[in-house]
């Protein structure tokens, strides 16, 4: 059983000119990326690095209230053993260089993306944020009281300030390394600076911090680099997402034009269909009329057995060409929606020996023999029956078709383990190729054998029963092995299976 082998040449080349489409647009992408980066000097996408520096002018402007709070404390604290007027000074200056990051921080949130050098603003936040660094070092150049207890405050004091710097600046990685550099280099020059530093008799405690201090550096300084990679992370993740809402919409929008053009298109081909119909039929009517008329010599001996011959072949194509505009005008009112089914109660054993009756005619002439088998006491199920017949009909006309002169057809009836009924018809034919049984099912789909064979079909009748038992809710299997033969079942589910509902006793009832 089969049918006509799809043209896949649309397909394939919509394919191609969607790959090679993508793969333009990554190549340009990739290009323009590079070129980008080559441009603001960085190994991160300009798009990335703009919003890293958003991130840091937005975390400057926040943090402006702590910062304020953190110079009072230490001037604070340090004034109970220093000079309260150095550190006023040291206060006033440490204020005035973070107003003037914040000045520049406002003014880069103010420019738009197309208007920034963004190589020439980070070079910008490294020297404001270094100035920065620098004036909040110099508070470890004041004197204070010595001993170790301020040893251990100024120590704690570059901790601080060291860790606030960090995650201050971390998205700007060179802006980072200007702020804390100072701070770190400070405190180490005023450890080692010292008189006891080097000269006395025991390892003393201001080498010990120094070096602590450089430690605490570099400790920072990696944990800064964490944080700016996860930053990172969480801006290309971000992008990524952008990115795939935006291919959804893309696609979103390729689908709604798709689907509205395939709907003008289905619209387009219904309308052609029903104007073609009438069209196709009215002549095609009187073809086959004539040629019937000439074929049987009903108004007298054509005379030519050619001219005899010649009608045949008129008669038999006008045939085949009114199977395949019915056929198409079925698959087409299906797949849109418009073929109704006029259900009732249908005796399906009745319908599929009907079926065979007019098909036997074939099946005797071409030497085949078809066996029935139907069970008892089957009840009626709701259906329409004209779609029973075709579903039947399409079936038997595909095992005589394609079963050989002496072969056999074997026809069942009857029930399915989940109470419905089915239809098989089974066939000794030469079976259809595993691979092929896709192609065979579809729209005008022809296997191998199909092609071969000297019998003409439209390629549309397996399709039409699949959608016409589909629209009942039953289910379609085919079963082939090649050289051995086809089967194909059809199922009725059990919903539609009426129930034999008991004899009502109209006798009347004798009074006790």
């Amino acid at each position: 059983m089969a049918a006509g082998t799809p043209d896949r040449s649309t397909d394939g080349r919509t394919a191609g000119n969607a790959a090679r489409t993508e793969r333009r647009r990554t190549i340009g992408r990739t290009v323009r990326d590079v070129r980008e980066q080559l441009e603001s000097g960085s190994t991160v996408k300009p798009a990335f690095d703009w919003e890293l520096m958003v991130e840091h002018a937005r975390v400057r402007r926040l943090a402006s209230p702590w910062l304020a709070l953190l110079v009072a404390l230490m001037v604070v604290v340090g004034g109970f053993g220093g000079d309260r007027i150095l550190l006023g000074a040291w206060a006033a200056m440490a204020v005035i260089a973070h107003l003037t990051t914040l000045l520049f921080a406002g003014r880069f949130l103010k420019l738009e993306r197309k208007d920034v050098d963004l190589r020439a603003w980070r070079g910008r936040f490294a020297a404001l944020d270094g100035a920065f660094g620098v004036t909040l070092g110099l508070v470890f150049l004041l004197p204070s009281g010595g001993g170790l207890v301020a040893d251990v405050f100024q120590f704690s004091s570059m901790m601080i300030l060291v860790a606030v710097c960090v995650f201050l600046a971390a998205n700007v990685p060179a802006a980072m390394f200007a702020a804390t550099m100072p701070i770190t280099v400070i405190t180490v020059f005023g450890y080692v600076s010292r008189p006891d530093a080097f000269f006395a008799p025991t390892p003393s405690a201001p080498i010990v911090l120094a070096s602590m201090a450089a430690l605490t550096q570099t400790f920072f300084i990696v944990l800064g680099h964490r944080l700016y990679q996860a930053s990172l992370s969480e801006i290309e993740a971000r992008a990524e997402k952008d990115a795939l809402i935006v291919e959804l919409e893309h696609a979103n929008a390729l689908s709604d034009e798709s689907r509205r053009k395939a709907e003008e298109a289905n619209f387009a081909k219904s309308r052609f269909l029903a104007t073609m119909s009438h069209e196709l039929r009215t002549p095609l009517n009187a073809i086959l009329g004539f040629s019937e008329v000439m074929r049987d010599e009903i108004m007298g001996p054509v005379g030519n057995e050619h001219y005899k011959g010649y009608v045949a072949d008129i008669h038999d194509s006008g045939r085949h060409l009114l199977e395949l505009i019915n056929e198409i005008l079925d698959i087409s009112r299906i797949e849109a929606g418009r073929y109704t089914l006029n259900e009732e109660s249908v005796t399906l054993p009745y319908v599929v020996e009907d079926c065979v009756h007019l098909i036997g005619l074939r099946a005797r002439s071409k030497g085949l023999t078809i066996a029935e088998q139907y069970e008892d006491g089957m009840p009626k199920i709701w259906a329409d029956e004209r779609a029973m017949r075709q579903i039947v009909l399409n079936l038997l006309s595909n095992a005589v078709k394609f079963t050989p002169t002496g072969g056999a057809i074997t026809v069942k009836v009857g029930w399915t383990a989940g109470g419905g009924q089915y239809v098989a018809v089974k066939d000794t034919g030469p079976g259809i190729p595993e691979e092929e049984i896709p192609i065979v099912l579809s729209r005008f789909g022809q296997g191998s054998i199909a092609i071969k064979s000297a019998e003409q079909g439209t390629g549309l009748g397996l399709n039409i029963v699949q959608a016409l038992i589909g629209m009942h809710g039953g289910t379609f299997d085919l079963r082939s092995k090649l050289r051995e033969g086809t089967e194909v079942t059809v199922t009725i589910p059990q919903s539609r299976v009426l129930e034999v509902m008991p004899r009502i006793d109209e006798r009347p009832k004798r009074r006790a």
